[in-house]
């Protein structure tokens, strides 16, 4: 069973983040925008770090057994508490355990929904379709997505 542990983005080695977040094979799934660098990978960071920082919001770096996998964060955005998981596509098979656990996180938090935007590149996932109570297309930075609109459980265990 791997182990997957979430730190703050300022203590995660941005090399390996900067490497993960350039993948051709990931930013296809992402809104579109330039490739990392040193100095936009600053940038960034700080700019989720302040988002952290708010109430409501959890924003973390991922490491599975030790190594950078990617982040994920529940961020106020679009008048909505959104779910953003992403990961390096050798650890997709996580993306279940990382849900889970930011839905605990959802719930420790005192939401009652979150919302789910998966680019229009995703497939459409069917536990994710069974558990919301609405989905429906929608259009963000000019990108289309469908979105899942989903009740945190009250009996969800903080993490």
């Amino acid at each position: 069973m791997k182990t997957i542990e979430y730190i703050s983005l300022q203590d995660i080695d941005r090399q390996a983040l900067l490497t993960i977040l350039n993948k051709e094979t990931l930013r296809k799934h992402l809104v579109a925008h330039n490739a990392f660098d040193d100095a936009l990978l600053d940038e960034w960071i700080a700019g989720k770090v302040s988002v952290d920082a708010t109430e409501g919001c959890r924003v973390r770096g991922i490491l599975i057994d030790g190594a950078v996998a990617g982040w994920c964060g529940i961020q106020f955005e679009n008048q909505a508490y959104e779910l953003a998981i992403v990961l390096d596509e050798a650890c997709w098979g996580a993306g279940v355990s990382v849900f889970k656990d930011m839905m605990a996180w959802a719930s420790a938090l005192g939401h009652s929904h979150v919302v789910l935007h998966l680019f229009n590149t995703r497939p459409e996932y069917k536990f994710l379709r069974k558990m919301a109570s609405r989905v429906y297309e929608s259009t963000l930075f000019g990108e289309q997505y469908t979105s899942y609109e989903l009740s945190v459980p009250d009996t969800a265990q903080a993490q």
